[in-house]
């Protein structure tokens, strides 16, 4: 009877890997890839970023909107006691050019009797085709170009931004997704556990019976098995919890949000292959592009606005002088050039003192510092988190290691105490004894590779290249 039971006890472990299998092959298996894939694709913040890059890119055609053509007519009539006072009619058609230039043509008939005699025109009305050239303020660098230029920046920035935030949610699903394959696994440990213990006590009541073992060995064996059963249930209750959490990542089209069914299972030996999916694997510190990472090219960006604010806060120091030439003819002799009909003026403008001008420009020019300085700090707070990044992952490979060398060691403490209890050189205290020290080993072990795994996600969130 004795034989029989310590058999039992040392066929444990094959016995529950074989029924594991058997459950794994009942159950769907949703890999680390695959649920990335799902949250990538339609969760409702990864969309919003997605969203961002639209507007800015719809913000580049509205900034290019200030170059278009326009149509300008005004018509005015007055008419009192049967008599036309005047009936006007002013029409323009202008053409916006990048350096401020602006080209325009119009079109005047004008009549009445008590017509202004400035706006007296020939009968047929008056063609016009003119200039208008800022040469102070507004020449190199005006709010049109300004808007157009930002407007660019902007869509760089948009799709800078929405790499970190992508980034961002992705690392938090991945922690959601090592969080419930560190309680799935945990329940199934206390599960197999608690197997062992119950058919451990089992036995014991059998040799019992037989006058092999004193009751109190009962006890012990019974005192085990309900400590296995309160693990058992603390850690059933973190899995649900660690599920649900894990469902707020699962969506699907038409913003349907999904929920983990009980028969889903996350991946085994996940530790092994979390680096392919990540995308972490043989990574050298050396090998990055740190200029075209998006936390530094966000901050390039954002310099870039400044850059062009300052600018534009700089060219209104200078005077405005706008120069307009129009060149003036009857519609049926517009072929016919003659420089002696033509109408041009001059417009200047410039504040004595410049006090809002200068302060408006100082302001800018030290945002720009500031900015600089803010790229340059991140610049190096960056490569420093990167480079702990990779060496702790390196210290987790290293930690794994060695955890599962003693993890192996108590395993073969154990196997050896039952065969010393098989000879009546042991006790079950002392087999609890080893077995607990197994367990705790156990749990080390799936906490490393659970700290090497969120490493790994923490990696990739720095390196913030979600595509």
């Amino acid at each position: 009877m004795r034989k029989f039971f310590v058999l039992g006890i040392l066929f444990i472990s094959n016995l529950g890997m074989r029924a594991q299998d058997s459950k794994t092959t009942l159950d769907s298996i949703m890999t680390l890839d695959a649920y990335l894939g799902y949250v990538k694709q339609f969760h409702p913040l990864v969309r919003q970023a997605n969203l961002e890059v639209n507007q800015a890119q719809a913000g580049i055609i509205a900034a290019r909107g200030g170059f278009d053509p326009k149509i300008e007519v005004d018509y005015e009539n007055k008419q009192f006691k049967s008599t036309e006072y005047f009936s006007l009619l002013n029409s323009t058609f202008k053409i916006p050019t990048w350096y401020g230039i602006e080209i325009k043509a119009g079109f005047d008939q004008m009549e009445g009797v008590y017509l202004n005699p400035q706006n007296t025109v020939p009968a047929n009305g008056l063609t016009t085709l003119g200039i208008a050239v800022p040469v102070g303020q507004g020449l190199l660098i005006n709010k049109r170009m300004a808007d157009l230029k930002k407007a660019k920046i902007y869509n760089n920035l948009s799709q800078a931004e929405r790499d970190l935030e992508v980034a961002s949610i992705l690392h938090q699903a991945a922690n959601s997704y090592f969080n419930w394959y560190r309680n799935y696994t945990e329940y199934e440990l206390y599960q197999t556990f608690l197997n062992n213990a119950q058919i451990r006590f089992n036995g014991i009541k059998g040799l019992i019976q037989q006058g092999d073992r004193p009751a109190i060995d009962s006890i012990e064996a019974g005192i085990l098995v309900k400590s296995r059963k309160l693990s058992l249930e603390q850690s059933r209750l973190k899995l649900l919890k660690s599920k649900l959490e894990l469902s707020n990542f699962l969506w699907w089209d038409n913003l349907v949000p999904l929920e983990l069914q009980d028969n889903i299972v996350p991946e085994k030996e996940l530790d092994k292959k979390v680096e392919n999916t990540l995308k972490t694997n043989g990574l050298l510190f050396s090998d990055l592009d740190m200029v075209n990472h998006p936390k530094i090219k966000a901050l390039q960006n954002k310099l870039e606005i400044l850059e062009v604010d300052k600018r534009l806060k700089g060219d209104l120091l200078k005077p405005r002088i706008d120069l307009n030439y129009n060149y003036l003819s009857e519609p049926e002799f517009i072929q016919d050039f003659n420089t002696v009909n033509y109408k041009y003026g001059v417009n200047f403008s410039f504040p004595l003192f410049l006090r809002k001008e200068r302060g408006n420009y100082k302001i800018a020019k030290l945002k720009v510092q500031d900015a600089n300085l803010e790229l340059n700090l991140e610049n190096q707070v960056l490569q420093n988190k990167i480079k702990y990044q990779l060496e702790e992952i390196q210290s987790l490979k290293e930690q794994i290691r060695i955890q599962d060398q003693l993890v192996a060691d108590y395993n073969t403490l154990l196997e050896s105490e039952e065969q010393l209890f098989f000879f009546g050189e042991s006790s079950i205290f002392l087999i609890n004894a080893r077995e607990n020290t197994f367990l705790s080993s156990s749990l080390q072990q799936l906490d490393a590779q659970i700290r090497y795994c969120v490493s790994n996600a923490d990696l990739f969130k720095l390196l913030a290249n979600p595509n």
